[in-house]
């Protein structure tokens, strides 16, 4: 009889909890007395944790199905630290390529008083206080390090009216425009005569102590690309089947990628700190999990804060399109943006919830939302599935498989280069920092997220500018 899989092995496939372990050997006990191998019961356990409710009416596997599936969430705590009366709050993980690191992180968030339920994101690494990737829902708390440092950084796709034949033809023009029309680095503004003019900066900066100063600085920087992953590109999308109100075809499109630059670091920080200082009962490895009662004055500043950053976030990239389409005499056919460092008020199980979703994109049912790889890889426009168990949300790229030192370290800028040149990608500036080769497979991370997204249309990366000079330099 073939042998049945032992309590440390169902640990390493991510079976942590005590009851799900008991039923998990029950049903490997069952299924290798039917001849099944070790083999085949690795595969049930991987889907069981993919998706239990597909082999929720199985003979062998339905019992474990069920006491996975908890109210949509996926019972898959391992105890760490301190946890809440009746143990820590349920998650579910998607994917298999995620450090351990990350996986403490997010085992640790679930630990909190106020934590509900959680998610973890295929393109998942780790973060200060909640790993990227990590998906949080609380009780009337707010957590500004589970918001992330750069508050509502996000996408935002444009689908030009010219034809795709620009690329190579116009490809001056689009390089040019780049260059002219918005600003890329930590530090990066406009100077006083280019400044840029949006509503944003008519709304009530007043609203907290850490934006009451900034809004000249946010003026400066209106309009621009900070540093980092964030970028501008012009590149191919394409459309297989008629969708967002165009027919099948490759189109031109422009995405971008940015946040609320300084203002929204500088919001971050401070109420980090107030947060902090909130919770001494902390111990060390949980106080960038602090939090903030929504009920409670530092509560409702940063909540409003973060809601003034978000509004700043999309008007930076309202106006990177708005100049580069003006520069080059084009208009948008379709535009596609999502936020994914954020926390929304949102009912979940029959409760309204606090979720952050800290580098991962919302996926509510039939939402649009923008999916990018790297600059040599696709991204891809997709549309959400509402799954509970995810907290309607899916993955926000591809995930970093090597830190930034790292990277630098171990990649030469001629490899590199070669394999943009393969891939016939063009990057006016960036650091070897961002190259391809520092992050995931994105179509592995597609794959793992399949229940997640519907992959709508694909965009390939052809005129690339991040922050910093030529690769390499």
């Amino acid at each position: 009889m073939p042998g049945s899989l032992k309590a440390r092995d169902l640990k390493k496939l991510g079976l942590h909890d005590a009851r799900v372990q008991t039923a998990a050997r029950r049903a490997c006990r069952e299924a290798a007395k039917r001849g099944l191998g070790r083999d085949v019961q690795i595969a049930a356990m991987t889907q069981l944790l993919r998706d239990p409710a597909t082999l929720r009416d199985h003979e062998i596997w339905g019992p474990l199905a069920t006491v996975l599936h908890t109210d949509g969430v996926v019972a898959n705590t391992e105890p760490r630290g301190p946890r809440r009366a009746g143990g820590g709050a349920p998650w579910r993980r998607w994917g298999d390529d995620i450090d351990q690191q990350a996986v403490r992180q997010m085992e640790d968030a679930a630990t909190l008083p106020v934590a509900v339920a959680g998610a973890l994101m295929p393109d998942a690494h780790v973060g200060y206080g909640l790993p990227i990737g990590g998906v949080l829902a609380t009780e009337n708390a707010v957590i500004p390090y589970a918001v992330g440092v750069d508050i509502a950084c996000r996408m935002r796709l444009s689908v030009l009216d010219w034809p795709i034949a620009a690329l190579d033809q116009r490809r001056d023009a689009l390089r040019q425009a780049i260059a002219r029309e918005t600003r890329f680095g930590g530090g990066a503004a406009f100077t006083t005569g280019e400044r840029r003019r949006h509503e944003v900066l008519d709304a009530d900066w007043t609203v907290s102590p850490a934006t009451r100063g900034n809004k000249d600085l946010a003026w400066s920087q209106l309009g621009s690309s900070g540093s980092g992953n964030h970028f501008v590109e012009f590149g191919r999308l394409v459309l297989d089947h008629a969708d967002l109100g165009l027919e099948p075809g490759t189109y031109l499109a422009l995405l971008s990628h940015s946040g609320s630059r300084r203002p929204g670091l500088d919001v971050a920080n401070h109420y980090s700190r107030v947060a902090a200082d909130l919770h001494p009962e902390l111990p060390p490895r949980l106080r960038r999990l602090a939090w903030l009662d929504l009920r409670t004055e530092p509560g409702l500043e940063y909540w409003a804060a973060m809601q003034l950053m978000g509004r700043y976030a999309a008007a930076n990239h309202e106006l990177i399109h708005r100049h580069l389409l003006a520069a080059l005499g084009a208009a948008a056919l379709v535009t596609v943006e999502n936020h994914h460092n954020f926390a929304w008020r949102e009912e979940h199980r029959g409760r309204e919830l606090i979720v952050h979703r800290k580098g991962a994109t919302p996926a509510a049912a039939g939402e649009l939302g923008m999916i990018p790889g790297s600059m040599a890889t696709p991204g891809w426009v997709v549309r959400g599935r509402g799954e509970a168990a995810s907290l309607r949300s899916a993955s926000h790229g591809a995930g970093r498989t090597m830190s930034r030192a790292d990277a630098k370290r171990r990649l030469r800028a001629a490899d590199v280069n070669e394999m943009l040149r393969q891939q016939g990608v063009e990057v006016l500036g960036a650091g070897l920092d961002e190259a391809p080769q520092a992050y995931k497979d994105i179509r592995s991370v597609m794959a793992s997220q399949a229940d997640l997204v519907e992959p709508i249309a694909r965009f390939d990366p052809v005129l690339v500018r991040m922050a910093g000079g030529k690769l390499g330099r």
